[in-house]
């Protein structure tokens, strides 16, 4: 069987970005096919020049000031909701996720009608040092809790990801800070949607991370995780 010819003039990637001048231009540029217009770089209350290498690229720079991942990712989508989408392609502003796998992320969606991919980065090749002893328990705690309370195997929380945007629509997500990317996986389960993942390429960023460079982060991060597992359990 033929491989169905995707319309990238229809795929948007949205990309939340803080303080990441030294990095954007690069992950821009790496994305291949999709339409400089088509993607979102979501500058989350940057102090540095982000906004304005984000704009010398022909990329779509938006400013949102409300600190935190799911706030950007919020935007991101909002800006694209009347734009003519069919697939939103999430990635990092940081160079750790490798832009030019996008094809392989959307595949599924296109090829085997799922409506949710996660780039999985335990699936894929890892640089050493690409990921933080609190990242990799954290990623294997929330698979186990995600098969245990939701009966869905993952192997990652990874940020590279896509999402047909009419599951993102019926998703509603909510969570403003670090939970989007397990939110998504929830209540995608629950909604009984048609998920896989690809193994992606993970390197070490460019800069320092705000979340799992720091104590205080982490330790966050991981608590915001774990809530979310448990609430949208008990809610259900």
């Amino acid at each position: 069987m033929s491989k169905l010819v995707i319309d990238y003039a229809k795929v948007f990637v949205v990309i939340p970005a803080f303080n990441e001048q030294e990095s954007i231009v690069k992950v821009i540029a790496d994305i291949p096919f999709v339409p400089r217009k088509n993607i979102i770089v979501v500058n989350n209350g940057s102090t540095d020049e982000t906004q304005k290498r984000v704009e010398s690229t022909g990329a779509i720079a938006l400013f949102e000031p409300r600190k935190g991942y799911g706030w950007a990712c919020l935007k991101g989508c909002a800006y694209v909701a009347n734009k003519q989408v069919e697939t939103i392609v999430f990635l990092d502003g940081d160079y750790s996720d490798y832009p030019e796998q996008l094809p392989d992320v959307i595949a599924p969606i296109y090829e085997q009608d799922m409506d949710i991919v996660i780039g999985s980065r335990a699936l894929g090749v890892k640089e050493n040092g690409s990921m933080t002893l609190p990242q990799r328990f954290g990623n294997w705690l929330s698979s186990k809790l995600l098969k245990l309370l939701y009966k869905v195997e993952y192997t990652d929380l990874g940020p590279f990801r896509a999402i047909r945007f009419g599951a993102y629509q019926a998703l509603e997500m909510q969570d403003k800070t670090y939970g989007w990317t397990i939110e998504m996986q929830i209540k995608a389960a629950q909604k009984n949607m048609k998920s896989c993942e690809v193994p992606v390429n993970y390197r070490v960023r460019i800069g320092t991370s705000k979340v799992s460079g720091t104590i205080k982060g982490a330790v966050m991060a991981g608590v915001k995780i774990i809530f979310t597992v448990f609430k949208y359990k008990v809610n259900s």
